[in-house]
C-alpha cells in the first residue's frame, strides 16, 4: 500500500452510503453511478470514484502466498446435508503437525466469496500461529469468479440455508484437524460476521468468535452460546448497528461473555485494507483484540 492512498474522508458521506448499498445488493451499479453523479456533478466523476473504491488486492496484500513461514493448501470438505462439498483455503504455520498441534480459526468471507483478501487474512492468522480454514460459499457455483461484481451476482443465487449447513460442516472439519489442538475459533466480516454469530448458537464447542460489522446472532439462539465473543462494529454503520441493541440485551440476559466494541469515526469495512474505507488505527486495534481473544480461548 502506498502512503498517499485515499481514505473514507476523501469521499462525500452520500457517496459512501450509496457505495454501501451497492456493495450489499440494495442498489445496482447504475443506481450507484446515477446517485453519485448527482452528488459529484457528472457520471465521469462517479465512475472515477467507483474505481477508487474498488478493492486493490495486490497493493494491500500483507502475507504472500509463498511466504516461507506458512504452508497453504486447498481442500474439499464433505457437506452431505448441504451442497455436497465446500472448498476451503487452509493456511498453516510451518511446523504444525500431530506433535505440534495448533489452534484453529475458521475465516468467513464477505458477500463476495473467498476472494484474495480473505485468503490473505487466513495467511495473516497462520503467521500468528493459528491454522486458518477459509471456506468458499460460492463453491457450488464454481467458486470466487475473479471480480467483485460477478461474485456479488453469484452470491444472490445461493440457498442460504444450505450454505449455512456447509459452514457448519467446514467448522466441524476444522475442529477435528489432526494437526489442530481441537479448539476452534471463528472470525468473519460483514456477511461472515453474521455467520460467526449463527455458528456460535449452533456449535457449543466453538470457543471464541470475533465478528466484524456483521448481523447479530438470532435472539432465540443466544442462550445456547458458549463461545466468548468480541464484536467489532463501525460507528458510521447505521445499517448494521441498528440490529445490535436487542441482541446486546439478550447477550447480557444470558450472561454470555461478550464485548460489543464500536470504533468511532470509521466505516463499515474498516478492517478491509483493500479499499479506502480501511482505517489503520481501528483495524490494528481490532486485529490485536481478535488475536488476544483467540490466544486466550484457543491456547
Amino acid at each position: 500500500m502506498t502512503d498517499d492512498r485515499k481514505t473514507a474522508a476523501d469521499f462525500p458521506r452520500e457517496v459512501l452510503t450509496l457505495f454501501d448499498q451497492y456493495v450489499h445488493g440494495s442498489l445496482s451499479r447504475r443506481g450507484f453511478l446515477d446517485g453519485s453523479a448527482r452528488v459529484l456533478g457528472s457520471v465521469a466523476a462517479a465512475s472515477a470514484v467507483l474505481g477508487a473504491l474498488t478493492p486493490d488486492f495486490v497493493g494491500a496484500q500483507v502475507v504472500a502466498p509463498d511466504d516461507k513461514r506458512i504452508a497453504t493448501t486447498r481442500v474439499d470438505i464433505a457437506s452431505p446435508e448441504g451442497s455436497g462439498t465446500i472448498k476451503a483455503y487452509v493456511a498453516r504455520p510451518k511446523g504444525a503437525s500431530r506433535r505440534s498441534r495448533k489452534p484453529v480459526v475458521l475465516v468467513i468471507h464477505e458477500n463476495r466469496g473467498l476472494n484474495p483478501h480473505i485468503e490473505d487474512i487466513a495467511r495473516r492468522l497462520a503467521t500468528a500461529g493459528f491454522i486458518a480454514v477459509a471456506p468458499d460459499a460460492l463453491t457450488a457455483l464454481g467458486g470466487y469468479p475473479g471480480t467483485e461484481d460477478a461474485a456479488r451476482a453469484l452470491f444472490g443465487k445461493l440457498d442460504q440455508a444450505r450454505i449455512f449447513t456447509d459452514f457448519l460442516a467446514a467448522a466441524r472439519w476444522a475442529e477435528a484437524l489432526p494437526d489442530g489442538n481441537g479448539k476452534l475459533g471463528a472470525t468473519g466480516f460483514c456477511y461472515g460476521g453474521g455467520i460467526v454469530g449463527r455458528l456460535a448458537t449452533r456449535m457449543p464447542s466453538l470457543r471464541a468468535g470475533a465478528p466484524f460489522y456483521g448481523s447479530p446472532p438470532p435472539i432465540e439462539g443466544i442462550p445456547a452460546i458458549k463461545a466468548e465473543l468480541v464484536v467489532h462494529l463501525a460507528a458510521n454503520d447505521e445499517r448494521v448497528n441498528a440490529q445490535w441493541p436487542a441482541a446486546e440485551a439478550a447477550l447480557k440476559a444470558a450472561k454470555t461473555r461478550a464485548q460489543i466494541l464500536v470504533y468511532p469515526g470509521v466505516e463499515h469495512g474498516f478492517n478491509n485494507d483493500t479499499t479506502p474505507r480501511f482505517d489503520k488505527a481501528a483495524a490494528d486495534l481490532a486485529w490485536a483484540r481478535t488475536l488476544a481473544l483467540f490466544r486466550k480461548r484457543l491456547g
